[in-house]
């Protein structure tokens, strides 16, 4: 290893807060003024640790008996053996140490849409979020028009909206060194618009052609748009690992498939949303052929006699547990 060394301060998501570079071993650390990298960290000692190289030539950190000592991996280390990529924890300060001929990996492909950054994408996302909340509250309104229904569900679908990018934003800021807010609005935004276009679309086709799976099974469909979105989000985090996050959105989404249709198996008895349909559309969007009166009373038919077989069954049950219970 050669000199000069480099003594970088990190902070816990890896970000290199200081670079100290120091000519010549050994190199003093601690608290106090007279070492070569000062910490600013009431939890390490005056004369913390030094680092020199030992009898192969390689650098080593030593602890200078310090009260809350040196720590690697979650151990607690007299001496730690450093090769450029092993974290050290000294009181409440992580660090690693460097030196000038240390390999850095190639550069990284820039992925970055700098043209999409900021006001644009904010903007735009905001404004897909306004149109989805009034869309949203202008399908399921069946009462008279009332503006303050409108403006509550705009400001309440805002809100949640700033609420839920601001989070996201946050966790980019600590895991990425930018927060992106616009890039998750726009991510909101846009997902919340295809969730009403499937909305929207299946039940019209559903209530055209009578093709009911559509909106019995809906929620399956607007889970994956929300696992997508997931996607989205942490991949604006963390550009560098699509195929690691593609699996987590993957398993999410099966795992949250089945809670689903376990909810629906238990609160009324089938895997689907919904029984019937339940929107409420114009009766000129019906295409499909209309079914005659005879055909709807044998249907009728057929499911009263089901419901009186089923009846019996139930009823012949109960007469053998009365009998084996009067034995």
């Amino acid at each position: 290893m050669n000199a000069p060394y480099f003594v970088e301060i990190l902070a816990r998501n890896g970000d290199v807060l200081h670079r100290h570079r120091i000519g010549a071993l050994p190199i003093r650390i601690g608290r106090g003024y007279d070492n070569d990298v000062i910490l600013d960290d009431a939890h390490s000692a005056a004369s913390h640790a030094s680092i020199d190289l030992d009898e192969h030539g390689q650098l080593l950190l030593r602890d200078l008996g310090s009260v809350n000592g040196s720590y690697y991996g979650g151990k607690r280390c007299a001496a730690i053996a450093l090769d450029g990529h092993r974290v050290i924890r000294l009181g409440h300060t992580r660090l690693r140490v460097r030196s000038a001929d240390f390999a850095v990996a190639p550069e990284l492909a820039d992925t970055t849409m700098h043209s999409w950054e900021g006001a644009a994408p904010a903007i735009t996302g905001l404004l897909l979020t306004t149109a989805f909340a009034l869309v949203e509250t202008w399908f399921n309104d069946i009462e008279s028009f009332a503006q303050v229904r409108y403006i509550l569900a705009l400001a309440s679908c805002l809100g949640a909206g700033l609420l839920w990018s601001g989070a996201w934003a946050l966790a980019n800021r600590l895991f990425g060194s930018h927060a992106r807010l616009g890039r998750h609005l726009f991510i909101l935004g846009s997902g919340l618009c295809v969730m009403g276009i499937w909305r929207l679309a299946s039940t019209a086709l559903a209530y055209a052609w009578d093709a009911t799976a559509l909106t019995r099974h809906g929620n399956l469909v607007i889970l994956a748009i929300a696992c997508t979105m997931l996607y989205f989000h942490l991949r604006t985090i963390k550009p560098h690992h699509p195929h690691r996050y593609a699996i987590g959105s993957g398993i999410t989404y099966a795992a949250s498939a089945m809670l689903l249709l376990l909810l629906n198996l238990q609160g009324s008895g089938r895997a689907s949303d919904e029984l019937y349909m339940s929107a409420l559309l114009p009766p000129q969007w019906h295409l499909s052929a209309d079914r005659s009166v005879d055909q709807f009373i044998a249907d009728a038919a057929k499911l009263r006699d089901a419901a009186d077989a089923a009846r019996s069954r139930g009823a012949s049950a109960s007469d053998e547990d009365n009998d084996e219970d009067s034995e």
